[in-house]
């Protein structure tokens, strides 16, 4: 299976750069993001029926995501090849466990926390590139991990239980999807993205089937709708952020999805009247300085150093 190549598509072939339309897709994929959390704490909380377990909540998202990505693949028709699928499984398996998480999280904390933790993927699959892709990891890296830890750590709010248990949900859950990043660049040189994204979800809609078989219940008819647009803004923001990286750099387009953060207080407040306080903004200011810094070191490192200009005659 190592041995296959992918064969690039004319659907995949590089986009004419368009920096306003990829911060504008980018802006579309956050709105997306902040909106799944925000049906799966109406879900977990009880809002549109019977509490909802997260395992369940989490089929749903898979199932109905399936059947989006599946839609446009029937439509376009991309030439597939044959999938890389121990690489697949793990990484589905750890999208899953990630995104459950997430969603657990989501009933236990304000959507702005839940969110904000969610910045420290890049950290996590920072530290975790070290023993498994061999990279190595400079004071600047570091010093940005660090930041960011620091404020998932304010975040966490020692002594607060119930507020401390979800933000240690959060924390699992970037840990997971940090450690999904790293399998993702493994796949990403072997396959067709959209390839990539319809094996994950279909082995992450098994795995949380099996899952959920222990937990679930028949949802009311709010319930269907809410699991539905989950699945639907996933795939939808998912779509938005591929389409956004192919239109500008990654450097460009990655400050702009910190917007999630935003979509989320604002979604919060107007849904479940939830105001973020001062902790909440100390700690997400905090998890955001860390992530830019990490981002922009990232940038730096991507165009490599600067050319040695030739010394001038005096």
């Amino acid at each position: 299976m190592d041995s296959i190549r992918f064969k690039p598509e004319p659907m995949f072939t590089p986009r004419t750069q368009n920096p306003a339309l990829a911060a504008a897709l980018t802006l579309a994929a956050a709105a997306f993001a902040a909106g799944t959390t925000l049906l799966a704490k109406a879900l977990g909380t009880g809002a549109l029926g019977p509490e909802m377990h997260a395992l369940q909540i989490s089929q749903g998202r898979f199932l109905f995501a399936l059947i989006a990505i599946g839609a446009v693949t029937a439509a376009l028709r991309p030439r597939l090849t044959r999938p890389h699928l121990r690489l697949h499984v793990a990484r589905s398996g750890l999208g899953w466990g990630g995104v459950s998480l997430m969603f657990a999280a989501a009933a236990f904390i304000p959507l702005s926390d839940a969110t904000a933790i969610s910045f420290l993927n890049p950290v996590f699959a920072m530290m975790l590139a070290i023993p498994l892709l061999g990279e190595t990891v400079g004071r600047v890296r570091w010093s940005a991990a660090g930041i960011a830890l620091v404020g998932a750590a304010v975040l966490t709010r020692p002594g607060g239980a119930v507020v401390e248990l979800g933000a240690l949900l959060a924390l699992g859950a970037a840990l997971m999807l940090g450690a999904e990043v790293i399998l993702i660049k493994r796949l990403s040189g072997r396959e067709n993205p959209l390839q990539i994204l319809l094996v994950n979800n279909a082995i992450g809609l098994v795995i949380a089937t099996a899952a959920a078989a222990l937990v679930w219940q028949w949802p009311t008819a709010p319930q269907w709708a809410a699991l539905a647009g989950i699945g639907l803004l996933m795939a939808g923001a998912q779509a938005c952020f591929v389409n956004a990286m192919a239109r500008a750099d990654a450097s460009f387009v990655a400050p702009f999805f910190y917007a999630a953060l935003v979509f989320a207080a604002l979604y919060d407040a107007l849904v479940f009247g939830v105001i973020p306080d001062a902790v909440s903004v100390t700690g997400a200011a905090i998890i955001l300085c860390g992530a830019g810094l990490l981002a922009w070191r990232e940038a730096r490192l991507r165009r490599g150093p600067p050319p040695v200009r030739p010394s001038q005659p005096m």
